[in-house]
């Protein structure tokens, strides 16, 4: 493997397996991944320039991983960092009995956004810096960083000035969405809120250039549909696309809407009505699974097939966060997705690559194997992809390249 400074470079492996066509791959789209054996990839200044047989590779001393597959980097489109500290007495207290929405006043979302208000810049940036080098070391290239423990104008702009730093340290590629609404502040009702979001957040961090996204909690404990439409107003002006956290805890229109708005996507899912589902089937939205989440709150999965049948473009991501989802494996992300969900492994792939890299607007530039994009990879210890399912909880992961750079190797 090439040493972190270079920027050419080759690599030969058991088998490859990409997806291709153009980004989102939709429902059961009739591009099969392309899979081959004794495959090679190489690389120049960072993007790729050869990936076929290995016999064909214009390098004459590519590394060799006997037994290994190369598949496109993770991309995880859906984190909660930077926060910091961990909500595990939370955890426990859920498994007995007590529900998200009743530790929802003064713990919850609140509760990290104290903790955040409490912890200097460096010390946030200590606490969130091994957590993305990790999750470099199970194979993600890319990923979503987000405020929302804010909770005001001037905390939500320094939490996306820490993103923004954040990013520059990682050794992932990262973009920043703005939570413009996750909770109501404490003393201030919600309109009001909106008001604030729309009129100074927004503007504020687009003229900065803190964010590269703007996010909506769509939920009866959180915002209104009729916010997420104030706020996409105020995105679109702003000329940042929209998100939304959708139909998580109980059905709310929020999935609908979203296409309506022609949101870049819709998150979580798990009560979307019928009409959401063919809506998404037909808009520009895609539909992000996340299904740590749900399973470490007990929640009921959406309805993943039917998404995938009518032909809606399916993402999956960690929900990395301090309260539900402490997890920031990809892998077991796919695990969750196959086993629970119902994905089928090269469906998991696909969602946690090219189409994530749509979500994030990075599909230009990663989430598939392709000759000129950069070269973000994962070798895995494994020749074929399913594998990475049937192992919850093993790390698969060999070695990360980030346009070309190891940034991980075991």
């Amino acid at each position: 493997m090439p040493e972190p400074s270079s920027r050419r470079g080759a690599i030969v492996a058991s088998a490859l397996v990409t997806p291709t066509g153009p980004a989102p791959v939709r429902g059961r789209s009739s591009a099969e991944p392309l899979v081959l054996r004794d495959a090679g990839v190489a690389w120049e200044d960072g993007a790729i320039t050869y990936v076929g047989p290995a016999d064909g590779l214009p390098a004459s001393s590519p590394e060799v991983f006997e037994g290994g597959l190369v598949v496109p980097g993770f991309v995880d489109c859906h984190t909660h960092l930077p926060f910091v500290g961990w909500r595990d007495d939370e955890f426990e207290t859920r498994l007995a009995g007590a529900t998200y929405r009743a530790l929802h006043g003064e713990g919850g979302i609140y509760r990290s956004a104290r903790l955040l208000s409490e912890a200097e810049d460096e010390e946030a940036l200590a606490f969130c810096l091994p957590l993305v080098r990790e999750m470099a070391e199970h194979g993600t290239t890319a990923l979503e960083l987000k405020t929302g423990y804010g909770l005001s104008l001037e905390a939500e702009l320094r939490q996306a000035r820490l993103a923004r730093r954040l990013a520059s340290e990682a050794p992932q590629a990262c973009t920043v969405t703005l939570l413009a609404a996750h909770a109501v502040p404490h003393g201030m009702a919600r309109e009001d809120w909106v008001r604030v979001a729309c009129r100074e957040l927004i503007p504020a961090v687009a003229a900065e250039g803190l964010a590269d996204a703007v996010d909506v909690y769509v939920e009866d404990i959180a915002f209104s549909i009729e916010d997420l439409r104030a706020v996409a107003e105020a995105a679109a002006e702003a000329g940042l696309p929209i998100r939304c956290h959708a139909d998580q805890l109980g059905p709310s229109g929020a999935a609908e809407a979203a296409v309506a708005l022609g949101a870049r996507s819709a998150d979580h899912l798990n009560h979307v009505s019928r009409e959401g589902v063919e809506a998404l089937a037909i808009g520009d939205t895609a539909a992000v699974l996340l299904p740590a989440s749900s399973f470490l709150m007990r929640g009921s999965p959406p309805p993943v097939r039917a998404m995938a049948e009518a032909g809606a473009a399916i993402a999956l991501a960690t929900d990395f966060n301090p309260g539900t989802s402490a997890v920031l494996s990809m892998p077991e992300a796919v695990a969750f997705g196959c086993a629970w969900y119902g994905l089928t492994p090269h469906e998991a792939l696909t969602a946690t690559t090219l189409n994530a890299a749509w979500v994030l607007g990075l599909h230009e530039r990663t989430g598939s194997l392709e000759v000129g994009k950069d070269a973000d990879l994962v070798v895995l210890d494994a020749e074929a992809f399913r594998r990475v399912p049937y192992r919850p909880g093993h790390n698969p992961v060999l070695a990360t390249l980030v346009g070309g750079r190891s940034v991980v190797r075991r």
